[in-house]
């Protein structure tokens, strides 16, 4: 599919997506802030901040100018980070809704409106357009999409031709994309696994064994499937790619951003220590905070998350939080319906 593409955001993910595409053929910009990023790509095929080890196809193109690559691209591929999405495309949405459609690579949820990453490219968008918008998440470390490891993941929209549409464009013999109608229960899975990754980094980091970590990351699935259900996402697509299949990367994985930040506070250091040593987003320490926010807004109980927020921001002993974890009110394990 010969589709002219930009993809805005020149982090890892937005890099890996990026070059994944031109590397299949797709003409492909990739818009970026930072100067160097830009320079980097176009003179050397690389991006010198992040996958710095990765050799970019030549036919990748980086550029500065944010308005006129929009004014020139079919499809839109945000890879901004969620609480940044508003800011980078707020007075663009004209120039937005000429694209055939728009892919979020987001994911997170974002603070004071506790929206998802296609609520908020939906409020920017015209009315036409702010429906279709896609939503492409599942188990994917962006070094080994770079790199042609075999990944699935799925591409979910409200219109189930945008859907369609990205399957089609993002599919290559190292990346299967299946398609769903879930948007709400695709993005709830993609946001609210890096907090439970964040979990299940405490307990590594504190020297706790398989049994913490299993117990925490599927108590920590059951509240995210409670989450989602009460915003009216499928349960079942929690038991799929964007659900139990990225939870299980991003809480197991060596590359996870998210797990690493719960190993280091696990294992005794502040969170604004980690702040400023971090040179990409660990999305979960934001969406912590949004996804408590929304969990009162739906009356949902999502002890986990409650926990994790009290250790990043109110300094509470990673040991303390598990043994108030433990020592809950004994119940059932699944509610009784009806």
């Amino acid at each position: 599919m010969s589709t002219a593409t930009l993809v805005v955001g020149g982090g890892s993910w937005g890099t890996a997506v990026a070059a994944m595409l031109a590397g299949t053929g797709v003409p492909t910009v990739l818009w970026a802030r930072e100067a160097e990023v830009v320079e980097g790509i176009n003179t050397h095929q690389r991006n010198p901040l992040f996958l710095r080890d990765i050799h970019l196809p030549p036919s990748l193109r980086a550029t500065a100018d944010l308005d006129a690559a929009i004014e020139a691209a079919k499809v839109v591929v945000n890879a901004v980070p969620a609480q940044h999405i508003r800011n980078v495309f707020t007075g663009r949405g004209e120039a937005l809704g000429n694209a055939r459609f728009v892919v979020s690579l987001s994911k997170g949820i974002e603070i004071g409106t506790h929206k998802t990453p296609s609520d908020i490219l939906a409020d920017v968008l015209p009315a036409e357009g702010a429906e279709g918008v896609v939503c492409l998440s599942g188990p994917s470390f962006a070094a080994e999409v770079a790199t042609g490891h075999p990944t699935a993941v799925v591409a979910a929209s409200r219109v189930a031709a945008n859907a369609a549409a990205a399957q089609q464009l993002f599919s290559n013999s190292s990346f299967r994309v299946y398609t769903s109608d879930d948007l709400v229960g695709v993005e709830i899975g993609g946001a609210l696994k890096n907090v439970i990754a964040i979990a299940a980094g405490i307990c590594e980091g504190l020297g706790l064994g398989h049994n913490s970590f299993v117990a925490m990351l599927t108590r920590g699935l059951a509240e995210i499937t409670r989450l989602g259900v009460a915003r009216g996402a499928n349960p079942q697509t929690f038991a799929g790619l964007s659900g139990l299949g990225d939870l299980v990367l991003t809480c197991t994985g060596g590359l996870s951003r998210n797990r690493s930040v719960g190993v280091a506070i696990g294992r005794g250091q502040r969170l604004s220590e980690l702040e400023q040593a971090m040179d990409q987003v660990a999305e979960g320490v934001k969406t912590a905070v949004a996804a408590l926010q929304l969990a009162a807004e739906a009356e949902v109980e999502m002890p986990i998350t409650q926990q994790v927020y009290l250790v990043l921001y109110e300094d509470k002993d990673p040991h303390d939080a598990v043994n108030d974890l433990m020592e809950r009110a004994l119940r059932a394990e699944r509610e009784r319906h009806g």
